[in-house]
């Protein structure tokens, strides 16, 4: 069975005017508007790089 990819809205939508990630879910406001028509391997890309700038925020905020 395929494994559906949900988009990471947490529903905090604000984009952070210095880094241009939303508070959210990290995700430029470009990444946000593509996503419904993204393939799995393009959100599985964006779900990488999510995970790099949630790494680097919580960097920054230490």
């Amino acid at each position: 069975m395929k494994k559906v990819l949900h988009s990471p809205c947490i529903k905090l939508c604000r984009i952070d005017p210095q880094s241009g990630f939303c508070a959210g879910c990290y995700r430029t406001i470009e990444e946000i508007a593509r996503w419904s028509r993204l393939d799995d391997a393009g959100k599985s890309e964006i779900y990488r790089e999510l995970e790099k700038r949630k790494q680097t925020d919580s960097n920054l905020a230490s």
